[in-house]
């Protein structure tokens, strides 16, 4: 099968307009669900710095607090972009914010670390499962010269909502030995935030004329048409009507995925996704941790995060204009080796301004390369294999924010800071190589550009 769009066609009327306010509202609206998710990443390493002073917790069982949150990532992950292709982006996006948001407020209740692990795997489904879902159906409603930009501005949203678990864990968290419990409390909002998602945003145009449901696909376009102050059609286009597409087994999905031709650039995309989730989560989920460990107090640990944190903004805005002007694969794989640099740098530092400096340099990089990723991953499969591809993708990262965690006392054990940060330069280096072999599609529609000879397994 092929995707292609033909002139006059419900896509080619979507990807000819401009931004519009309907675009903003579909930004920020998800946007804000990827900023709570964020938000909730960023508390639990807060959170173990306190747990290791008040419930005197070793380095194992703080490494199984924060690896069974991604557990339940990789598999959210998984499931979330099979359930998104096969039931809609925007259900199960709200779905996704529900289920976590109500386990971590179920978390503040936490009475022993067992229970803390089981209702973090649980908060791990629903975030694993909200970001690649929410990606696809930004991408699928993006103008297309500009669909990169947005998806890095969609993933900016995550700075802002791990710049708000800083300041959550440098005020609320040392504020008693209850912080922690106040913290996660806090990061159920999102529960709240699903009924706004479920009613408030669209479902993708292409995901809805993928199974055949026209009369909602047309009323979407007229609705984004509308916002433009571009006239419809007076009457639906029934000649450029197609028949919804039969539904693949959720085998036949992952399957699809190493079927030519996707199976090169599914392999490079997997090997992007688990050396970055590794490197990523391995050293800022640790941070605070890892800096109170180097003879910093806790709530000095907790402000240089903070300073830390808000350097990934302005590598997201880089990474913005970037993936538009010099393209999606060469952006990500800039941001990746500058990454490796900045990850040897923070290793070797020693003076205070040199942690700072270094670990800026380092969350500058780092999210910028994030944001070129998830630019770049949505745009590599057809629509319905789009979620599926995104979120398999994503389910394997997540494998490596499981070991990330578990390796880390290991290797500062052995190795002190030095050997843990080099082992993330070369991970992210390996990243960049991979990154460079996959399809650059800046510009073109989804649907055009999707690969020939697409066959059903």
């Amino acid at each position: 099968m092929s995707d292609r769009v033909r002139p006059n066609t419900r896509l080619s009327r979507l990807d000819s307009l401009p931004f519009t306010r309907e675009h903003r509202k579909l930004l920020v609206g998800s946007g804000l669900g990827w900023a709570l998710d964020a938000m909730d990443v960023g508390l639990i390493s807060f959170v173990l710095a306190q747990l290791a002073v008040t419930w005197s917790l070793t380095g194992t069982e703080l490494s199984w607090i924060a690896s069974s949150g991604f557990i339940g990532m990789a598999i959210g992950a998984s499931l979330g972009g099979l359930l998104a292709d096969r039931f809609g982006r925007r259900q199960v996006f709200a779905i996704t914010l529900l289920i976590f948001g109500v386990a971590t407020g179920a978390s503040a209740l936490a009475w022993s670390v067992g229970v803390l692990i089981a209702l973090r795997f649980v908060v791990g489904l629903g975030l694993g499962a909200e970001l690649p879902v929410a990606s696809t159906l930004v991408s699928e409603f993006a103008p297309p010269r500009i669909r990169g930009r947005i998806i890095v501005l969609l993933e900016a949203f995550w700075a802002v909502g791990w710049t708000l678990a800083a300041i959550i864990g440098f005020v609320v968290v040392p504020a008693s030995d209850e912080g922690w419990r106040w913290a996660l409390a806090i990061g159920a909002v999102p529960a709240v935030y699903a009924a706004v998602v479920r009613f408030g945003l669209p479902e993708s145009v292409r995901f809805l004329e993928s199974r055949g449901r026209i009369g909602e696909a047309e009323a979407t376009v007229r609705r984004f048409e509308k916002s433009a102050g571009v006239p419809s059609p007076t009457e639906p286009l029934a000649i450029v009507d197609t028949p919804a597409q039969p539904r693949l087994s959720p085998g036949s999905q992952v399957a699809a995925l190493w079927a030519r031709p996707h199976r090169r650039q599914t392999a490079a995309l997997w090997l992007v996704w688990f050396c970055v989730n590794f490197s990523y989560y391995g050293a800022f989920v640790w941070l605070p941790t890892i800096l109170v460990a180097s003879g910093f107090s806790l709530v000095r640990s907790f402000g240089y995060t903070l300073i830390i944190t808000l350097a990934q903004l302005p590598g997201y805005l880089a990474a913005a204009w970037l993936v538009e002007k010099w393209g999606r694969n060469k952006t990500l794989a800039l941001f990746l080796t500058g990454s490796a640099v900045s990850a040897v740098l923070f290793g070797l530092a020693a003076a205070e301004w040199q942690v700072i400096g270094a670990g800026m340099l380092l969350s500058f990089f780092n999210l910028g390369a994030w944001g070129a990723l998830y630019a770049v991953t949505p745009e590599l499969y057809p629509t319905e294999l789009r979620a599926t591809g995104s979120g398999w993708a994503a389910g394997v990262g997540r494998i490596a924010s499981i070991l990330a965690p578990l390796a880390v006392p290991l290797m500062t054990g052995f190795g002190g800071n030095v050997l843990l940060f080099s082992v993330f330069a070369v991970f992210f280096l390996i990243a960049a190589g991979a990154a460079l072999t996959l399809a650059d599609k800046r510009g073109k529609s989804l649907d055009e550009f999707a690969p020939p000879g697409f066959a059903r397994v």
